[in-house]
């Protein structure tokens, strides 16, 4: 159970985060305004519905995942390739390179907590051994539902490189990752990664794997620009201003994979709506988007298909072009994608 929790911030580090920004002597601080109080009085509610009445949160029966062809995810492209294994695990191939981003494929999303959120598709973590090696992994922020251990302690043999948010390597390097194979990024920062260019962007959220950590390091999305291509990975997060200088900075992106689904009214400061997250979408320039964060545990109070069934809806009316494939699937961003709309079989 200890080993979940991860590394313990340590003095040398809180020295050098006094150099970041938004570090304010404590905590990393988002760059507005941020309420992430909850009443003590409606937690029983909240909690009884959130372990307890999970019709409709969960689908009848799990969800396939299509499987891994090493051979085409890894044959050449003009542009880049992706396959999302639902939730924010995404696998990314990109001019001779492969990029795997919060690889959570694990079976439970709260592995500490006394009721285990599981997830919607299994033998996830079998597809690990299929992967090819890994040249650069890219993780957003330290939540369960993000950085998994089963997945980690998988992964070590096969990661060459790793980007991170400011304090997450901590947990990587108790792990028994190399530290001389981590780099960890502040809001901005960025990277050349041979003919890649990856920034790391802002999000309005938090993070922390126990009691005392939380926003002890940091939380953001992440951008991958080659000399052809502009793509960018949302993280998660609520809708703000942000998203409007991120398409400045950096835009206009080719495609975008935006945040959507595990809201709740109560922390909609920290998690987008289906609706924002067209609309961050439109303010960070992108010519089409992917919903993530949906498709792989019940983390919220909403149906399962909710979130997609909205962002469909909105992206419809605000005519932004989106894709939705199946888990597993491969897509090609140099061939025009098909919806299937898979979720309503």
């Amino acid at each position: 159970m200890r080993k979940q929790f991860g590394g313990k911030i340590t003095k040398k580090e809180e020295e050098k985060f006094q150099k970041i920004s938004n570090w304010d002597g404590e905590k990393f601080q988002n760059l507005e305004p941020t309420s992430m109080d909850f009443s003590f009085q409606a937690l029983p509610k909240f909690l009884y519905k959130q372990f307890c009445e999970k019709e409709g949160r969960e689908p009848d029966a799990k969800i396939p995942v299509l499987p891994f062809d090493l051979a085409k995810f890894l044959e050449p492209s003009p542009k880049a390739k992706f396959i999302w294994y639902g939730h924010a695990a995404l696998l990314i191939r990109i001019n001779g390179k492969t990029i795997l981003i919060d690889p959570m494929l694990g079976p439970d999303a709260s592995p500490i907590a006394p009721f285990s959120t599981k997830r919607f598709s299994d033998g996830t973590l079998d597809l690990i051994d299929q992967f090819p090696e890994i040249d650069l992994l890219l993780m957003t922020h330290d939540h369960y539902d993000h950085l998994d251990l089963k997945s980690m302690m998988l992964l070590k043999p096969k990661v060459k490189q790793l980007f991170v948010g400011m304090g997450v390597g901590r947990h990587l390097k108790k792990w028994g990752y190399d530290e001389n194979l981590i780099k960890e990024f502040s809001w901005w920062e960025s990277e050349d990664f041979q003919d890649l260019k990856i920034t790391y962007t802002p999000t309005r959220h938090f993070s922390g794997r126990g009691i005392s950590d939380r926003a002890k390091s940091l939380w953001g999305g992440w951008v991958i620009k080659s000399p052809d291509e502009n793509l960018w990975f949302s993280g998660d997060g609520g809708y703000g201003k942000h998203f409007k200088e991120i398409g400045e900075k950096l835009g206009p992106f080719d495609f975008a994979w935006m945040e959507c689904g595990q809201y709740n009214e109560n922390w909609k400061l920290i998690h987008m709506f289906p609706e924002e997250s067209v609309q961050a979408g439109i303010d960070g320039k992108a010519k089409q988007i992917m919903p993530f964060h949906w498709g792989g545990f019940a983390l919220a109070q909403h149906h399962w298909t909710e979130p997609v069934e909205k962002i469909v809806s909105a992206a419809e009316k605000e005519s932004i072009s989106y894709i939705v494939p199946k888990l597993g699937e491969l897509v090609s961003l140099d061939q025009n994608f098909a919806n299937s709309y898979w979720w309503r079989e």
